[in-house]
Parts: C-alpha cells; sequence; structure tokens
C-alpha cells in the first residue's frame, strides 16, 4: 500500500517544527479513524448477507462513525453524507433471495 512516511527534515523555525509534529499526530489519528471506518463498512457488508438483525446494528455504528469522522473534519461532510445514505439503502433494500 502506501510507504509509511517518516519524520519530516528539520525546519528552519520552531513553528514549523512544532506544527511538523502536530501534522504526524494528526495523520496517526486520521488513519486509524479512516481505518476503523472502513473495517466497520467491510463488516456490515459481510453481516448483510446472512444476518440482517446485526448488519442493522453494525450499520447503525458505522454511521455514527462516519458523523464523528465528519465532525472532526477527518471526512468531507458531503462524503460522510453519501456513504450514510448508501449504508441506509442497503439496509432498506428487501432481502435478496
Amino acid at each position: 500500500m502506501a510507504e509509511e512516511k517518516t519524520a519530516p527534515k528539520p525546519s528552519s523555525s520552531s513553528s514549523a517544527e512544532k506544527r511538523a509534529r502536530s501534522n504526524l499526530r494528526r495523520r496517526s489519528r486520521n488513519q486509524a479513524i479512516r481505518s476503523r471506518i472502513r473495517t466497520g463498512l467491510n463488516h456490515f457488508s459481510e453481516l448483510l448477507v446472512g444476518q440482517p438483525a446485526a448488519a442493522r446494528e453494525a450499520g447503525f455504528r458505522v454511521i455514527s462513525w462516519l458523523d464523528r469522522a465528519a465532525k472532526a473534519n477527518v471526512l468531507h461532510r458531503n462524503a460522510a453524507r453519501r456513504r450514510k445514505a448508501g449504508i441506509l439503502d442497503k439496509l432498506r433494500a428487501p432481502a435478496v433471495k
């Protein structure tokens, strides 16, 4: 996948050094949030096939994660809304036989 980013080269000012440190912390937090959402979506899709009640619970859990990610500016709010709409469409669809 993507290569792990290393610490940035030394900066010329203390504010730039602080900014680089905070960017590393934020990137790590954002990656964890996005990863949790992707994992939750995959789990939801697997449950949708055989366990609709569990899929419903998992879907609402992922929707909550999407809302929090949008609130924290990890995801754009429209991207979160689009993903939430997809989850709700799948939950509302009649079971395929």
